[in-house]
């Protein structure tokens, strides 16, 4: 019997868990990587975000809105400190910090905070709630993070579904 020379085929004893790591370190640049992580955390947040807030006003969630001197603290101000976090890494420089998946993550979950508030932003008034649109952007944000998500690296994606079609297939 000869030796397969297929690359998958020397990592396919390894189980499900090294064949998706293979697959990573072998079709994701560490910029891709980076990109791939500020997508996940900006999709992820801007989900969150918006079940915390609809938990919140609906009454069935435990907590009510964060304030601090009677003032109410909307979400993007959250966002623009790890926004200000993120830009005090990349100028100081430190390349091992630049690329680190943590900051992607910061730098993806801070601007989903800031997105999800941007009608209060652009009209610098306390619109959020307000009918006219509101569906249309969670809808247009949600697709955005997907797109951006499968687009930043999709031929990573194409090796995780061969990946998981071996796995059922056997």
């Amino acid at each position: 019997m000869r030796a397969s020379t297929d690359p998958r085929d020397a990592v396919s004893n390894t189980g499900l868990p090294g064949r998706l790591r293979h697959a990573a370190d072998t079709r994701l640049s560490p910029t891709k990587r980076s990109l791939l992580v500020t997508w996940i955390a900006f999709g992820t947040t801007f989900g969150t975000t918006r079940l915390i807030t609809h938990g919140i006003r609906n009454g069935w969630l435990p907590w009510g809105n964060i304030s601090a001197g009677g003032k109410h603290l909307h979400h993007y101000n959250f966002g623009i400190a790890a926004l200000a976090g993120v830009g005090l890494v990349a100028v100081r420089g430190d390349r091992k910090a630049v690329g680190h998946p943590l900051v992607a993550g910061v730098y993806g979950a801070g601007a989903a905070l800031i997105a999800d508030e941007f009608a209060l932003l652009l009209d610098l008034q306390d619109v959020y709630w307000a009918q006219e649109g509101r569906v249309s952007v969670d809808v247009a944000f949600g697709i955005m993070a997907g797109l951006g998500t499968y687009l930043t690296a999709a031929p990573f994606w194409h090796e995780i579904a061969r990946i998981a079609h071996r796995q059922v297939t056997g």
